[in-house]
């Protein structure tokens, strides 16, 4: 009889480990297979939020078939207490496995809202934007000049814990100009001592977070603006009539604040380095501006002669080669065609009336040029 109990007891064990190991493997296909999300999602983790309940939130939103498999699965990996507050971007058909592994890992959060600083070279702007997951693009809900008001209900963005914040800093803007935005922007904290030297700050896309110190900030931007100058520098032409990094930043600002067109960058810089060659002066409004400003602002103006005709530092219609100083923060495109300009027998341009620039090789030629730019101002004043 016993040995009929045990072999009874024997079948039953056996029975129960092969359904254990039944369960076990779906519960591990489950947990590793594709998941159920047709689109993607953006998924908030609180503060101090458990794996339990996000489960629940998974399951609800129908990320996961099972919520305790979920959890079982991310107690299971040892990621169970590893949960990161932030937003991040859950694509479709991710598996148990990949939503732990996305909201485990650390990092950034990777969407929800997100103010961005805008500081460019005639203004400022913040713009509060988010990101729609199922097209992958940012939607602006809120813009305003930070000279004024904030827009309503920018107050509830700046309290949302999972708000992330960038500086995006355009090519062209000065020391001043850069110095002067960050103090109006509310979410950095710390004192500014002094600005910057001209041209060392990098435009850039720079993500910080909410209480980041201003200082350190503008000590990133240097240090990138620094890495890219040595390295367009090591890499730069030979025989240009450059001689020091320091001078080829100079030649940069200029360049940038010559043309917005990407495609000339390289022939304006042939232009300078052909002047420079011939000994000619380069004669460069944006120079003649910064002597008057020194950078403090946009003039709002057009030069007047008597401008044109003043010793500054800066006016290179009266001082020989390249100024002291540079007159913006260059980005590393214009620094790279500082440094690696075309190869043209250019020496003059001026505006063509599309955006661009009418080059030429003789004065003659310019003179044409000129004459055609003047027709197109006046046309453009009688209408």
């Amino acid at each position: 009889m016993w040995r009929h109990v045990a072999a009874n007891a024997l079948t039953v064990f056996i029975v129960a480990l092969i359904a254990l190991a039944g369960l076990i493997g779906w519960g591990q296909s489950q947990y590793s297979g594709e998941g159920p999300l047709a689109e993607p999602i953006c998924l908030e983790v609180r503060p101090n939020m458990r794996m339990a309940r996000l489960g629940d939130e998974l399951a609800d939103r129908g990320a996961v078939r099972n919520a305790r498999v979920f959890r079982l699965g991310a107690e299971y990996s040892g990621k169970a207490d590893d949960l990161k507050a932030g937003s991040f971007l859950v694509p479709a058909g991710a598996s148990m496995e990949e939503i732990v592994d996305i909201v485990t890992r650390g990092g950034r959060s990777t969407c929800g809202t997100e103010v961005v600083y805008r500081i460019g070279v005639t203004s400022q702007e913040v713009e509060v934007r988010e990101l729609d997951p199922t097209t992958n693009r940012f939607e602006i809900i809120l813009e305003f000049d930070p000279e004024g008001e904030p827009a309503e209900g920018y107050g509830e963005v700046r309290e949302k814990s999972d708000t992330r914040y960038r500086i995006a800093l355009a090519e062209g803007a000065t020391s001043w100009q850069i110095v002067e935005a960050l103090r109006k922007a509310d979410f950095l904290t710390g004192e500014i001592e002094e600005v910057p030297a001209e041209g060392t700050l990098a435009p850039f896309s720079y993500e910080v977070r909410a209480g980041d110190d201003r200082g350190a900030l503008l000590a990133e931007m240097a240090q990138l603006q620094a890495t890219r100058l040595a390295e367009a520098w090591a890499n730069r032409d030979e025989n240009l009539p450059i001689e020091t990094p320091e001078e080829a930043l100079i030649l940069a600002s200029i360049i940038e604040k010559e043309t917005g067109v990407s495609d000339e960058r390289g022939t304006v810089a042939s232009v300078f380095v052909n002047r420079l060659n011939l000994g000619m002066r380069l004669q460069t409004d944006p120079t003649v501006i910064y002597g008057v400003t020194e950078g403090r602002g946009v003039l709002g103006r057009g030069l007047r002669q008597s401008e044109l005709r003043a010793r500054t530092p800066w006016n290179t219609y009266v001082i020989e080669g390249l100024p002291p100083t540079p007159i913006a923060n260059p980005g590393l495109a214009s620094i790279v065609a500082a440094l690696n300009p075309a190869e043209t027998d250019l020496v003059y341009f001026v505006a063509d009336g599309s955006g661009g620039h009418a080059f030429a090789r003789t004065l003659e030629e310019h003179n044409a040029n000129v004459a055609r730019w003047r027709e197109i101002e006046a046309q453009r004043e009688n209408q």
